[in-house]
């Protein structure tokens, strides 16, 4: 595996879409309107799930380029700062004038469970005809989530033709988007609600597998918290399911994000699926334990410790 410490050369992830200022509050309960609830806590950080995996890829021991977009406002230049504060390679972000870059409200309550308000800017600009698809070159894979559906589809065919390995956090969306994406990843990683929308009204495993006929996929899976990871091949007969790791969680923000961050960084390293959804498990595990983005050292520690049961659940805090 190429990552810091090792000794060779860092695998590099180039990561598409979205990035937002997150606003988090923390709360005792999130109550039905009309309310008015004080907040226990309050944090400014970056948001969005491209943004949050490729901060996850770095310091995982990767190297992230990151390509999305923001205004030319103050909160686009904080977002462009923080981003390079963390070692993210930002130069692909596309600030546009006249624009408003996206913010989220997050309310996340004493048991870690989240919801969320997005605000996804105005008049940000869909062309992605500018973006430097020559550093595709450069990396050993291509993570897009479908905020920015025009890149994605630009993204995913290139790395295509260039034989780059791409996945896709498939979310919740439109859609269409996600029809018009599926078929163009490797790896298409769902959250529960975005294979709902992909394959309504059928079981997860059935959706699964209408995700692997859409396209030349490798890996369908869907992401289903504390239940595990249901994933599946063209060359198995049913899914299987990785199991979750056993965590007391305290703050879900970011998870699913840092799932795929950690995803993408493990195909780029060559581990093959199976190790690279449990890979992936660990670190979306330890960023809902702690409410932050693990290192390496941390994720290889909860590795080595797993056990063998056969059944693992998440454990939350009362």
């Amino acid at each position: 595996m190429a990552y810091e410490g090792s000794g060779r050369k860092k695998a590099v992830v180039l990561c598409v879409g979205q990035v937002v200022t997150d606003h988090t509050f923390r709360v005792d309960e999130v109550e039905l309107p009309p309310s008015k609830t004080t907040a226990r806590g309050y944090a400014l950080s970056v948001g969005g799930m491209a943004a949050n995996a490729a901060i996850a890829v770095v310091r995982l021991g990767g190297s992230a380029v990151f390509w999305g977009r923001v205004g030319r406002d103050e909160a686009g230049e904080e977002l462009k700062h923080i981003l390079e504060a963390e070692g993210v390679d930002a130069q692909g972000l596309l600030m546009a004038e006249g624009a408003r870059t996206p913010l989220s409200a997050v309310i996340v309550d004493k048991r870690g469970e989240r919801s969320i308000v997005t605000y996804r800017g105005e008049k940000l600009p869909t062309d992605p005809s500018g973006l430097p698809l020559d550093r595709l070159a450069e990396a050993g894979s291509l993570l897009c989530d479908p905020r920015w559906p025009e890149a994605a589809e630009l993204a995913f065919r290139a790395a295509r033709e260039r034989g780059v390995p791409s996945a896709m956090d498939a979310e919740k969306s439109e859609e269409r988007v996600l029809r018009q994406l599926v078929p163009l990843t490797d790896h298409a990683i769902f959250a529960k609600t975005g294979l709902s929308i992909f394959a309504p009204n059928v079981p997860p495993e059935e959706g699964l597998a209408r995700a692997l006929a859409a396209g030349p996929l490798q890996l369908a899976a869907v992401t289903l918290g504390e239940k595990g990871t249901l994933w599946r091949t063209p060359g198995m007969e049913r899914a299987a399911t990785r199991p979750a790791f056993p965590v007391d969680a305290t703050n879900t923000t970011g998870a699913g994000d840092v799932f795929h961050g950690a995803y993408a960084l493990a195909i780029a390293e060559g581990q093959a699926l199976e190790d690279a959804l449990r890979f992936a498990s660990a670190a979306g595990a330890l960023r809902a334990r702690d409410g932050k983005t693990p290192d390496r050292a941390m994720l290889e520690e909860l590795l080595a410790g797993e056990t063998d049961q056969p059944s693992v659940r998440a454990r939350r805090k009362a």
